[in-house]
This record gives structure tokens, C-alpha cells and sequence, in this order.
């Protein structure tokens, strides 16, 4: 087996073999020549070649994302490192492993005026469990060394081997504990494509990959009682991965009066009695002649969260000004303290927290009101929302709610952000979907690429839907060579940033049009046929079921839908909604 003569790029690559990291996705480039000749000659690793380096590390996470374990990022040096921070950052809000691995230029050449040369070292430090700077290897490029930096020739190679080897462990372990991404940053001197034959070594070592839990059962009596008094209990779910929580434990809850559960499309929860539209909830009471009292009647006296971060931006108004009696977040890794009221933190899962919490009798049901009150409420906006659907004409609203019942049962649904996400909390999805969408910075960047990178060892067919924005922006996804034939994407065209039209500053004014909503009118046509896609469009209800009755059907391409929706109404119709169900 082949492999780079420098030593420092065999440590790399066997620091990943040992913790059984195998998918490596490289951006083309001269400098990580010595890893790349490292990983593709081994066949331990599978690689993927993405030229985009943001879209390759938003494919990366998507795969990690699916797959719940680490997946590697390899780059050449310079700015092409920086293009993975929008993709670390939402790794590190999302507790996604990534294995972020940059070459660099020799010491020696930072700030002399080389090229593709920047201060790569500790770039990512503030959203990375650990930065791992190896240093250059001295046995490598000798002569090199002695003319122009001979003080490197001072530390033995013995000693730098030794070094590495030890910021290698310190970033994996890091990366393990808190689940979150590391960087590792090798700097090669030329020659670059040398390599020596070696002996393929057996299986590789994979730690087990346990979180440690703070978490003490027998800590749990006072918040048993607490728990067990408590006239109004609101569990709240952000992001969650697809069954986590026994189905037991969640049906406890729904049948709980003095429960009520809210949960968000990103959540993948279902029960009849689970509230799962929350600001269909909030928003008429924000409209009330009695707000306060009916806030003050919704403001819970414990509040469970778990999951990651929450779409709904009203919950955390309400929250943060009706503050509960006592926040519990259960969390393995970080708490954040998002309603400014958290008052325990439990480091477990889910299941384990609710297991201990509903153990020896401790959930026995206290006398309330508090579920009846509110579900008759949801069923009264439920209603509503179906003579509202009979009235609206086609908009963007009518468009998701003839989506999101027409996909078809256990597929995997990516949702891009803005927009996207938020008309989804409207309606009901089947419990059979999996939902992720990229909520840890929430941004548009790299919602297609993500679900390129997941789709990859999903066996369930992949549906993306997206906004035209968050298209058209991260178009480079469909530069690469692994697009499933089954992959469909869902672009609903409203001509701009739909959302910005909803939120305060809209004055129709031709600055507003151009800064924040920005109109454009772009269609994917021409980037269906560059790609390879199969292209189809509707612009009104009759073509848009048309076009859907074979869409998920199979096929020897991938599929893009077009839906074009009117821009200056779906504003009107959405808030439209939440005023009839006032």
C-alpha cells in the first residue's frame, strides 16, 4: 500500500484509522497532495471529491448528520480553509462531529507574501471542541529547512512525532466528549507527491464513542416531587434526531392533564394529543383583548426542554417574558439558557431522564386543567385552518399544505431554512417522515448540500424542499458526481426572501425590494439540464398536483420541481391565517 513519505500525513491518516473515521471528502488542491495520496490508497477509507470546499463541508455534515458519527473534511491551504466555517459553525451549534483537516505552507512562510499563505492556525477556535496545530516534520525537506528556517532543525523528529501524536489524541477525545467538530492543521514542505510502500496494518481500533453523564438517579427525588405537584408541565422539543424517545415514555406525557407538549416539524415527535403548530397557538393570544390572562393561564410552572434549537420565535418571546417556576434542560453536552430562566441542567438522554422521573409510581396524574384548556384550543384553530385552506388562493401557504400531505410515507425530508422551515410548523407531517433541517446558526447557505451529503447512505429516498434563495445560493450542491437518482428537490419560487416581507419594515418601497427581500427572477431550468436533472414547474393548483402524482415516482435521473408562487400575496395569506384562527 502506498502512502506519503512525510510523517506527519501517515500520523493523520492512521489517527483517523484507529477511531474509525471513513469517509474522507477532499477539495482538489496541491498542498494536502501528501493526505490525499494517503487516504485514497487506503482502502479503509471511502473518498468523495467535491471542488467547492463550503459545499463539500455542508456534505460532510450532512453525512454525519445521517449517519450519527464523524465524517473528515481535507483542504489545500489558504482562503480555501475559511470556506468550511459557515458548515463548522453549524456543526458546533448542532453537535455534529466533524473532522475539519487543512494543509498549510511551512511556518517560514506565513506573512513573507507566498501564495494561497494565510494564518491558518486556531482559525476555527471559537466553534471547535480543539485546534490541533501539528508541527512540520524535520526528516522531510532537509535541505529546504537548513537554508531557510535551519532553527526548525533544532527539535528531533522523534520529538515532533511525539508532539503530533498528542495533539491528535487531545482533538479526538475533545471531539468525542462534547460531540462537536476539531481542526487539524498540517503544514507540508515541499516535495509533496512522494510516497513509500508499507504493510497494510490489521483492523483498525474504534473507541467507544460514550458521552460521560453527570446525570445521578438518586439526585432525583426533589425534582420528582416537583414534577408530581405541578399543575402545569410544558415540555418543549427542539431539534431531534429520528427515534430517540421510547414511544412509553412519550405517551406518558400526552396523557398527562397537567401536561401539555410542544414540538416543532424538527423534532420528529408524534402523538394525537402533542401540540405541534406553537404559534398557532401563541399568536391569537398575542392578538387578545385578554393577552395577559391568557398568557399567564399558558405560563407552565415547569418547563422541560430538550432537543435542539427552537424555529418558533414566539415561544421564546413568550417564554422569556412569562417566565417558568423552574427550566430543566436534559442535554448530554451543553445547556443553553435560551428563555433566561434555566435552573437545572441534566447531563442524559431523554429516555433516561423520563425513565427515572416516571419510576417507582412518580407518575401518577395530578387534578388539572391544564391540557383540556389548550387542546380545545388547538382543536378550535385546527378547524379554522381547514376553512381558511377552502378560502386562500395559490401562495405559498396553499403550496406547503398540498406538499406536506402529498410526500409519501418513511422518506427523509430536508427542509431549508427561513421560509421553508417556518411553513412547515403549519401542518402536520406524516409520523413516518424524518425531518432535519440545519437549525444550529440557521442559516440559508448550505441547505442543498446538506441533504446531497445525507441522502448518500440513506436508503430511504430523499426530499429536499427549499426556497429560491437558499437554492440558488448553495447551486454549487449539484456540482459533484453523488446525486442519487432518487433525490428530489422541491424549489418553491417566490421571487426574493419571502419572509422579509412579514417582518417589520415592509414598505414596499423599491430599497426594501432591492436590500431585504432582494427580487430576482431566476428559474432552475437551465440548472436542471447543467446538472443533469430531470425539470418540471407548476404555477397554480391544478399543475402542481399534475406534476405531483409521478414526481417520487422512480426514475434514472434525480428531479428538480419548480412551484412558482405569487411574491406581493403569500405575505397577506400567511398572516391572513393567523388573524382568522383570532
Amino acid at each position: 500500500m502506498k502512502q506519503s513519505s512525510i510523517p506527519s500525513a501517515r500520523a493523520v491518516v492512521s489517527s483517523l484509522k484507529e477511531r474509525g473515521v471513513k469517509q474522507i471528502i477532499i477539495s482538489p488542491g496541491s498542498r494536502n497532495a501528501p493526505l490525499t495520496i494517503s487516504f485514497t490508497e487506503d482502502s479503509f477509507f471511502t473518498c468523495f471529491s467535491i471542488v467547492d470546499e463550503r459545499s463539500a463541508a455542508f456534505f460532510a455534515l450532512g453525512m454525519a448528520q445521517q449517519q450519527r458519527s464523524p465524517v473528515a473534511v481535507l483542504c489545500t491551504s489558504g482562503s480555501a480553509l475559511l470556506n468550511y466555517y459557515p458548515a463548522v459553525a453549524e456543526a458546533f451549534y448542532s453537535a455534529i462531529p466533524l473532522v475539519v483537516i487543512s494543509a498549510d505552507r511551512p511556518p517560514y512562510k506565513i506573512d513573507v507574501g507566498d501564495g494561497q499563505t494565510i494564518r491558518q492556525d486556531h482559525v476555527f477556535d471559537r466553534h471547535i471542541a480543539y485546534s490541533a496545530n501539528l508541527k512540520i516534520d524535520v526528516e522531510h525537506a532537509v535541505e529546504r529547512l537548513s537554508k531557510y528556517a535551519p532553527d526548525l532543525l533544532e527539535t528531533s523528529q522523534t520529538e515532533i512525532d511525539d508532539y503530533n501524536t498528542q495533539e491528535l489524541n487531545k482533538a479526538f477525545d475533545r471531539m468525542f466528549k462534547k460531540n462537536t467538530p476539531i481542526h487539524i492543521n498540517v503544514p507540508f514542505e515541499e516535495p509533496l507527491y512522494d510516497t513509500i510502500a508499507i504493510r497494510e496494518k490489521g483492523k483498525a481500533y474504534f473507541p467507544e464513542k460514550v458521552l460521560k453523564s453527570d446525570f445521578k438517579k438518586e439526585e432525583m427525588n426533589g425534582f420528582k416531587s416537583i414534577w408530581a405537584s405541578a399543575k402545569k408541565k410544558m415540555v418543549l422539543v427542539g431539534v431531534n434526531h429520528p427515534n430517540q424517545v421510547d414511544q412509553r415514555l412519550l405517551d406518558i406525557l400526552a396523557n398527562d392533564p397537567s401536561v401539555i407538549v410542544f414540538t416543532e416539524t424538527t423534532s420528529n415527535l408524534h402523538h394525537p394529543n402533542f401540540f405541534p403548530s406553537i404559534d398557532s397557538i401563541i399568536f391569537p393570544i398575542e392578538k387578545s383583548e385578554r393577552r395577559d390572562t391568557l398568557f399567564n393561564m399558558l405560563r407552565p410552572d415547569v418547563l422541560l426542554t430538550f432537543g435542539g434549537l427552537v424555529v418558533s420565535k414566539k415561544i421564546k418571546v413568550f417564554l422569556r417574558k412569562y417566565q417558568p417556576g423552574h427550566h430543566w434542560h436534559i442535554s448530554e453536552n451543553r445547556a443553553y439558557d435560551t428563555y433566561f430562566s434555566l435552573s437545572e441542567h441534566f447531563k442524559t438522554t431523554a429516555n433516561n431522564f423520563l425513565n427515572v422521573l416516571f419510576s417507582e409510581g412518580s407518575n401518577r396524574q395530578i387534578t388539572s386543567d391544564y391540557f383540556d384548556t389548550w387542546n380545545k384550543v388547538k382543536l378550535g384553530y385546527q378547524l379554522k385552518r381547514q376553512s381558511y385552506l377552502k378560502e386562500v388562493p395559490f401562495s405559498d401557504y396553499l403550496v406547503f399544505y398540498q406538499l406536506l400531505k402529498t410526500i409519501p410515507e418513511d422518506r427523509q425530508l430536508h427542509l431549508a431554512n427561513s421560509s421553508t422551515v417556518r411553513y412547515a410548523q403549519l401542518f402536520d407531517l406524516h409520523p413516518s417522515l424524518k425531518v432535519f433541517c440545519n437549525r444550529g446558526t440557521s442559516g440559508i447557505d448550505g441547505s442543498t448540500s446538506t441533504a446531497v451529503g445525507a441522502s448518500f447512505y440513506e436508503h430511504a429516498q430523499t426530499v429536499l424542499i427549499t426556497g429560491d434563495l437558499s437554492f440558488f445560493y448553495d447551486s454549487n450542491a449539484l456540482w459533484n458526481n453523488y446525486i442519487k437518482k432518487d433525490f428530489r428537490i422541491i424549489l418553491i419560487n417566490n421571487s426574493g426572501g419571502g419572509i422579509f416581507r412579514i417582518l417589520p419594515g415592509n414598505d414596499e418601497s423599491e430599497s426594501f425590494e432591492t436590500y431585504f427581500e432582494t427580487v430576482q427572477n431566476q428559474n432552475a431550468f437551465h440548472l436542471s439540464q447543467q446538472y443533469g436533472f430531470e425539470y418540471r414547474s407548476a404555477d397554480d393548483v391544478e399543475s402542481l398536483k399534475k406534476s405531483l402524482t409521478t414526481f417520487y415516482h422512480s426514475s434514472e435521473k434525480p428531479k428538480i420541481l419548480e412551484v412558482f408562487t405569487p411574491r406581493r400575496i403569500n405575505s397577506k395569506i400567511l398572516l391572513g391565517y393567523f388573524d382568522f384562527i383570532s
